[in-house]
């Protein structure tokens, strides 16, 4: 029987991309630190501004591993950018580009990292489904789901179904990773039941302990404040029975004891419990028709040792930030009349499933909240923009924070006074185009050095050139002892000859070169390939734009196959063949 598994399909779910992995160009100018540097300061912060696919393309071979936390909002696919499309390639368009997202951040994410995505009813359902299909259903968390706004507060008024709430689904890269739980501190507030032992009681043995039985009118049970000799109040019912020593021991041997004891019989158990008592009490059931009890157990040792200790509680999945929807439209001293998400929202998430000094990405920046609160709350982040957005909200935004100017959102909740900063990028054009004759040819905006580090990324090289004369050859590296070498001169057979001497025995070099003459098999520790035929056929060439708007998408095109092998490299060079 052929083997199948369990996914979500759609028309042109084979279909896909063939990235380029450009570079990324540092722009100095626009960038923003602050004067000083302050402890925990964090400078290296990445804005880059272009279609967020082709810079999760470009960021893959460095970050890999290396993201903490993604958080996306990406367009929830109502209808609007849609309206020439019909509804079957609508939800296939938007699914194949959100599947290209998602298969990305994934191997962005490190393998204690999570991705929380939000998104509305419009898509959610499917996908949670493609989410559970890239990342694995034993994978999935939770959903938070969000109160984005108030009942009274009407979208349309011919609306049949009021919008209120939203959702981000919440997965991790796999299993290991760990959320952080909510922490309170603790109180002895509920420690206030105090037990008076009125009459000798029956002695008896039950699961091997020593087991004092008083009836009922032997014993006063009574509440009154809080004291460290009080107790708390706990039922013994539900996961309890089977979740502690102290509901085992109701479970097993105190449950149906009311028919022999009487009922409101109260049970001192001896050697169980972790508190400074050496006994716990029980209760039975007050009424015939009961089977619930109860038990009482002083303060925990560790409490007793250390009162500033906290206890961890569950995260909430449920949030009520109607009234910090509403009032976000001038955070961060930017407005976003449509769509913004408040710091609250973004606090909440980044406390849970990042620390300090972890890397937060976001690839749909928007105004730029992720970016904001990642850098009040001192973590490292990247944020991504293809639009003027970049420039007149988020750069904006976030150099008032990092000058210390922005008094809104969640800066008081966080002490955060100013500093640190961040650099801002844009995506490279694409490296390769066709001349007037139709021969592909090196970009002209391409120099020699962003030619080596984009042939890096094609070739999977890191990007390392060297610092002295020493090594002039080389450009990248993929171990210890191979290197990358990239030239856009023709290479003779003396030059390669040369470069065979200079690399040594004990290393290898891949050479990129236009051309080469003579024997190419002549030296062991060389390989030679030509550009730009070598790359051609890897990726699909000239394409800026895969948007989720669908109608910025261009028409298919078949990929380039007629390439020729030392076709010339600059635009304007005829062909040599």
């Amino acid at each position: 029987m052929k083997k199948t598994k369990l996914e979500l399909t759609w028309p042109g779910k084979e279909e896909r991309p063939r990235l380029e992995p450009r570079i990324l160009l540092e722009h100095p100018e626009r960038g923003h630190h602050a004067a000083t540097k302050g402890e925990g300061d964090l400078f290296d912060n990445m804005l880059i501004k272009g279609d967020n696919l082709l810079a999760l393309k470009a960021l893959e071979q460095e970050y890999a591993g290396k993201v903490k936390c993604v958080y996306i909002d990406p367009p929830f696919n109502t209808g609007a950018a849609f309206e020439h499309y019909d509804d079957g390639i609508e939800h296939s368009l938007w699914l194949s580009l959100m599947r290209e997202r998602l298969e990305i951040l994934r191997r962005l994410l490190s393998p204690q990292g999570f991705i929380c995505v939000h998104i509305d009813d419009s898509e959610g359902h499917y996908l949670k489904v493609l989410l559970d299909e890239v990342f694995g259903r034993k994978n999935y968390l939770t959903t938070l789901y969000i109160q984005v706004r108030y009942p009274q507060k009407t979208l349309k008024q011919d609306m049949d179904f009021h919008k209120e709430v939203e959702m981000v689904h919440v997965y991790r890269k796999e299993y290991g990773a760990e959320p952080r739980l909510n922490e309170i501190g603790w109180t002895d507030e509920k420690y206030c039941f105090y037990v008076h032992e009125n009459d000798e009681p029956e002695t008896i043995e039950l699961g091997g302990k020593r087991v004092d039985v008083f009836r009922d009118g032997q014993f006063n049970l009574v509440k009154g404040e809080p004291s460290s000799d009080g107790l708390k109040e706990i039922w013994a019912t539900g996961t309890i029975l089977d979740g502690n020593s102290s509901g085992r021991f109701f479970r097993d041997y105190l449950t149906g004891r009311s028919e022999r004891d009487g009922l409101g019989s109260l049970y001192k158990v001896y050697g169980i419990g972790d508190d400074h008592l050496d006994y716990r009490y029980f209760t039975g059931p007050k009424r015939a028709t009961a089977t619930k009890g109860k038990y009482f157990q002083g303060i925990p040792v560790s409490k007793s040792v250390d009162p500033s200790a906290t206890q961890k509680t569950p995260i909430e999945n449920f949030y009520d930030l109607a009234g910090s929807f509403g009032n976000c439209r001038h955070e961060g001293g930017v407005e976003f009349r449509s769509g913004k998400k408040p710091e609250k929202l973004l606090h909440i998430i980044l406390k849970h499933f990042s620390e300090p000094g972890d890397l937060v990405l976001d690839s749909f920046a928007g105004s730029g909240t992720t970016g904001a609160v990642a850098h009040k709350m001192r973590r490292r982040w990247i944020t991504v923009e293809i639009g003027d957005h970049a420039d007149t909200h988020v750069a904006k935004r976030i150099a008032g924070i990092v000058d210390g100017n922005d008094d809104t959102g969640v800066t008081g909740d966080v002490g955060w006074k100013g500093g640190g900063g961040f650099r801002y990028y844009t995506i490279a054009p694409s490296l390769l185009e066709q001349d007037r004759f139709g021969n592909w040819v090196i970009a002209p905006e391409y120099n020699g050095p962003m030619l080596a580090e984009a042939m890096c990324k094609h070739l999977g090289f890191t990007y390392d050139p060297a610092q002295d004369d020493a090594e002039w050859w080389r450009h990248g590296r993929s171990s210890e002892t191979d290197f990358l070498y990239v030239t856009t001169q023709a290479l003779t057979q003396d030059a390669l000859r040369l470069l065979s001497q200079e690399v040594g025995s004990e290393r290898s070099l891949l050479i990129c070169a236009r051309a080469f003459s003579g024997n190419l098999d002549a030296f062991e520790n060389l390989t030679c390939r030509k550009i730009p035929s070598s790359i051609l056929t890897k990726c699909e060439w000239g394409r800026d734009d895969y948007s989720l708007n669908v109608a910025a998408l261009p028409d298919r095109e078949e990929p380039a196959t007629d390439a020729l092998d030392a076709g010339p490299l600059f635009a304007g060079e005829p062909s040599n063949d």
